[in-house]
């Protein structure tokens, strides 16, 4: 038993704050103003000018591919392409990976202010096949070596380019499913116990992962299934099935369907293709629809009428039109009141379909880490859509219609912060879009569990929940707004037990995973 004695965030309704929080095994005993008698013998522990709350949830990741580029290079912060091609020669001298893998390329950070080519990344991966995946998530630059290996039907598709090595759209998604098939199975979950132990110092003790990216035999929806099941420390995550077929998904009793890749409706303004209904600017190009409307209308209709649980990418103002119509249609089909049918990104909405949201009650999954963001600044997307970029994660316009909002990292194409994110919508550049941290905190913890029907047993500090809980150093409530990404997490309780680094042993986490499949 533990009894913590301060300041306690509930993030309950009808009792928002309490000063005691006792933790018995896995679950909470009680909160309150006053410490009942029974407990009275028992150690306290005084947390000061720290705070304690619910632990936090991502509820948009990709976390088999946050895993695997975790275990690559990152080269975020190299601010010219000359230091990112030396950090590159460097990593590649040293890596044995078959395929040597780069991640968070941006042309608006570096001082050329464009992309590395094919021909520059072949000076320094010593002939070994490797890729740079650009920060969106949704373009890569490949070397000739890994050019070498792609296959005739990939050369075929949308988005290949094999003069400068930048691959999008549809050939994108092959080269990157190409890649995934390349990782040995047992690198790969040890890819992802160390990507757990960087989620958790972060304070999130559930993840909402959408899978289904390449590996084989979707290995990486298998592996995050079991993790599910709270094999790690009292870690959590919840899949969703990249696919539109809903009869596999059903096949594996999943509950959720839906994500990017396969069902994401459109790209990003990062490469240019997120669906505009008008032209970006100077041009006549609207970007690009990846599915006309009667395939995904029905889709939606066939996973509604299954029960399933669906999300959908949509970025650009038609993308998002697109997945309101087809989600509306689908519960005009198949009305189902408790739905939470989601909408990841929502970059740009438009009020017609903001209207249909409200009607249908569908749930927003939207990143505050896009805002102020170095990889896309203000600056670009001025000049790609012009004052249309004012317009861009209008978190509080959808707040203020009474839609729940949830709030990710998209990982891996930001890391995972959530009280980066909090600062972010606090301090949001675009003034009238600002929310009060109260808000935000709600968006990183119980609307996040509430998303995937969890608010029963997390999200909000009450008698009989489990005790899922984070320890700040200081309270977002109440600190400046612009200190609020200073705060460091102090602690992360899952379960009632603080959370420890992941076993190193891959067999003993094997072995657990094995007996949870069974018992399930």
């Amino acid at each position: 038993m533990t009894v913590y004695e301060g300041t306690i965030i509930t993030q309950n309704r009808e009792k928002p704050a309490a000063k005691y929080l006792v933790a018995k095994g896995k679950k909470i005993d009680f909160v309150g103003d006053s410490l009942p008698k029974q407990y009275s013998d028992a150690d306290i522990i005084k947390l000061g000018k720290k705070v304690l709350l619910p632990s936090f949830v991502d509820s948009h990741i990709h976390f088999a591919s946050f895993a695997l580029f975790n275990s690559g290079l990152n080269v975020n912060d190299a601010r010219s392409n000359i230091e990112m091609l030396e950090m590159i020669k460097e990593f590649a001298s040293d890596s044995k990976s078959k395929i040597l893998i780069m991640f968070g390329a941006s042309p608006h950070c570096v001082k050329e202010k464009t992309l590395l080519t094919r021909k520059e990344l072949d000076t320094v991966t010593y002939d070994k096949p490797g890729a740079v995946i650009k920060y969106d998530g949704h373009a890569l630059i490949a070397n000739t070596a890994l050019i070498n290996l792609i296959s005739d039907e990939t050369k075929k598709m949308r988005g290949y380019n094999e003069i400068s090595g930048e691959m999008g759209q549809e050939a994108f998604f092959a080269i990157i499913d190409m890649i995934s098939a390349s990782i040995p199975t047992l690198d790969l979950i040890r890819y992802m116990q160390e990507a757990v132990d960087v989620v958790a110092e972060k304070g999130i003790g559930m993840v909402h992962t959408v899978s289904g990216v390449g590996f084989p035999n979707d290995l990486d929806v298998t592996l995050e299934s079991l993790f599910a099941k709270g094999v790690m420390c009292g870690f959590q995550s919840r899949v969703f099935f990249q696919t539109m077929d809903v009869k596999k998904v059903k096949k594996r009793k999943l509950p959720r369907i839906g994500g990017c890749f396969l069902t994401a409706l459109d790209g990003c303004y990062g490469s240019k293709d997120a669906a505009m209904n008008k032209p970006y600017v100077s041009t006549k190009d609207k970007g690009v629809l990846f599915y006309d409307d009667n395939t995904v209308i029905d889709f939606c209709i066939e996973a509604n009428r299954a029960g399933l649980q669906i999300e959908l990418h949509a970025i650009g103002d038609a993308a998002f039109d697109q997945a309101v119509l087809a989600l509306s249609v689908a519960l005009n089909d198949s009305p189902r009141d408790n739905h939470r049918h989601c909408i990841i990104h929502a970059c740009l909405p438009s009020k017609k379909s903001l209207a249909l949201c409200k009607k249908h009650n569908i749930l927003f999954t939207m990143q505050s880490a896009f805002l102020d963001w170095p990889q896309e600044p203000a600056s670009y997307l001025k000049t790609i859509i012009g004052d249309r970029a004012d317009k861009l994660n209008p978190i509080r316009t959808i707040s203020d219609l009474g839609l729940t909002i949830s709030f990710s990292s998209d990982g891996p194409c930001t890391t995972p912060d959530p009280l980066k994110w909090i600062h972010n919508a606090v301090n949001n550049p675009i003034k009238s879009e600002q929310i009060s941290a109260e808000q935000a905190l709600k968006m990183c913890t119980y609307n996040g569990y509430y998303t995937t029907f969890d608010e029963d047993q997390r999200g909000t500090l009450e008698q009989g929940k489990i005790a899922d809980i984070v320890i700040l150093s200081d309270n977002p409530l109440t600190i400046n707004k612009k200190a609020i990404k200073d705060i460091e997490v102090e602690e992360l309780i899952l379960k009632g037990r603080t959370y420890k680094r992941q076993p190193k042993s891959i067999l003993s986490l094997l072995w657990g995973m094995i007996k949870n499949h069974n018992r399930s």
